[in-house]
């Protein structure tokens, strides 16, 4: 599948997702509600082992046209040979719908697994290099130039994570019009003061990654934005509540240059919003209309 086929199938909105392990969520189940409701991809975050991947095959398998993206598969967790092993078999049972996402994670997790987090971009292109070549279609993480130039360069292009939509124009300057470009946008639903405190819950785990608040910093937001749970402007731009502000974000990221914007509805205390497909679904009906 080329890249401008991938991009007429995936159309303007996706979801991204907690990993199933960590909610509860049946995949299989899940898998069809999404594809239901008329949403053309599905990406799993934190697709760190075998089993993780199990569950991003468990919604291939029940789905016929769902196309599955792993948001993040960390390099610090894989053995090269080994992933490119599992991405082509996926690849050739599901073709066109498998994307492996590849990411350099963060410095208090991989810490955690006793490894040094030294020089990440080194680590993403060692990991490049050491892949197998693999039939499977692959994008990275990326945030910085060096690393939107490695995706541009590389792959298919680029799946940025909590980033406003002047951080997606920007990546679109970089990449240039031929590779996808699939920022990832986190809202709450909920208007108001409820839908601001889950958008806040959400946040502050964020607020607390360097990979994230020094990107924030390259766009206009200052320390005392991202102190604590963040600033109103912070949250508006990154984060926003309410169905208003969700479809103006939404068509924001596509205008600043998008290909396709995959969704994470949240709800208390930061959690997944699993059941706020269905209010997804009929807020954003206009925009998944061809």
């Amino acid at each position: 599948m080329t890249v401008d086929e991938l991009r007429q199938v995936l159309g303007p909105i996706g979801i991204w997702m907690a990993p199933p392990a960590m909610t509860g969520i049946d995949p299989e189940k899940y898998g069809l509600q999404i594809e239901a409701a008329g949403f053309t991809s599905a990406w799993f975050g934190r697709v760190d082992s075998a089993a993780d991947l199990a569950a991003v095959e468990a919604m291939l398998s029940s789905t016929q046209r769902l196309v599955l993206g792993t948001g993040i598969a960390s390099v610090w967790a894989w053995a090269p040979g080994e992933l490119a092993a599992e991405a082509d078999r996926l690849a050739a049972t599901y073709p066109g719908r498998f994307i492996l996402g590849l990411g350099v994670s963060h410095a208090p997790r991989v810490e955690s697994t006793g490894q040094d987090y030294v020089k990440p971009y080194t680590k993403m292109v060692q990991f490049l290099d050491e892949l197998p070549p693999t039939t499977a279609m692959i994008m990275l993480a990326a945030l910085g130039p060096k690393m939107l130039e490695l995706s541009r360069d590389r792959t298919l292009g680029a799946h940025p994570y909590f980033v406003p939509p002047e951080h997606t124009a920007f990546a679109r300057s970089v990449l240039g019009p031929e590779p996808l470009l699939i920022p990832e946008l986190a809202v709450a639903l909920a208007p108001g003061a409820e839908g601001a405190a889950a958008a806040r819950d959400y946040a502050q785990r964020y607020l607390r990654l360097p990979n994230y608040t020094n990107n924030l910093k390259k766009f206009g937001f200052s320390a005392e934005d991202i102190e604590g749970a963040g600033s109103d402007r912070l949250m508006s731009r990154v984060v926003p509540n309410g169905p208003e502000a969700t479809v103006t974000r939404l068509r924001e990221h596509l205008a600043a240059g998008a290909d396709h914007v995959v969704v994470q509805p949240v709800t208390e205390d930061g959690k997944f919003d699993a059941a706020g497909l269905r209010g997804l679904e009929d807020l954003v009906a206009d925009l998944k209309r061809p």
